[in-house]
Formats: C-alpha cells, structure tokens, sequence
C-alpha cells in the first residue's frame, strides 16, 4: 500500500484526485504502479485502477490477472469494480471508503450482484487515514 501511496502523491502533485493503485503478482513482483491520469490523458477512463490493469495485462500477456493481488488508496468505483471482476484479481485491497461513489462496499455493491462472475477477496481500511487525508487535503486546496 505504500506504493499506492506514493502514486497517489504523483496524481495529486500533477493536479489528479490522489488516487493510486498497484499490482502485485502472486511472487510478489510489482506488476504496475499507477495514479489517476484522467486530466492529463483527457479520459474519464483513465483512473489508476484501470490503468494499473492495462500495465499488467501488457506485462503477462494475458486479459486475466488471476493470482494478482490490487492495492488501490480509495475504494474502486462502479467502473473499476467491474473491470477487476473482469481481471479476475485475486485479492482486492483498498484504504479509503467511498461512501458516494464507492463500487465495492457502497453504492452499487458491484461484487455483491448475481451478475458478478468473478469476486476478489476484498481488504478495506489499509492506510485509511493516510490515504483519507490525501484526498481531503487535495480537495480543501481546490475550495
């Protein structure tokens, strides 16, 4: 989660929300370390989640990243729910709740749903206050 971390740091000092993410293979090699790229890259798409997928799909050669494990700094959303269900990662770790645009353990509950075809174990609260204070730090500048 230290990783995640620092990422999320980049974003934030390249004006990004302070969102970071990494990939650990099951070895424990760092597959990818990526931070939200959705301004500098002009994409709604380009959360460090997704990102960090692209980087080890590119990596193994293979869509799927079963035995991997994700370190993301805030709750994944809907979108990046879906595509690590579609990844089918491991074991999904996260810092901070998202209570109103999280996909995991709020709102629409992604894993939760019958259509779900593949559910990672979920870890929350990993170096929730540190990556709580990124984002509330970042968006307090922003006021």
């Amino acid at each position: 989660m230290d990783l995640a971390l620092e990422q999320a740091r980049l974003a934030g000092a390249r004006a990004e929300v302070p969102i970071g993410a990494v990939i650990v293979a099951a070895d424990g090699t760092v597959l990818a370390a990526e931070g939200n790229r959705t301004e500098e890259l002009h994409d709604p798409t380009a959360h460090a989640e997704l990102l960090a997928i692209r980087v080890a799909a590119a990596k193994l050669g293979a869509p799927r990243l079963v035995d991997c494990d994700l370190y993301v700094t805030l709750e994944p959303c809907p979108m990046c729910a879906q595509a690590i269900s579609f990844a089918r990662i491991r074991r999904l770790y996260y810092g901070a709740a998202d209570p109103k645009s999280g996909g995991v353990d709020n709102g629409a509950r992604i894993f939760a749903q019958t259509s779900c075809h593949h559910r990672p174990e979920v870890y929350s609260g990993i170096a929730e206050s540190e990556a709580a204070a990124l984002l509330r730090s970042f968006f307090q500048d922003r006021r």
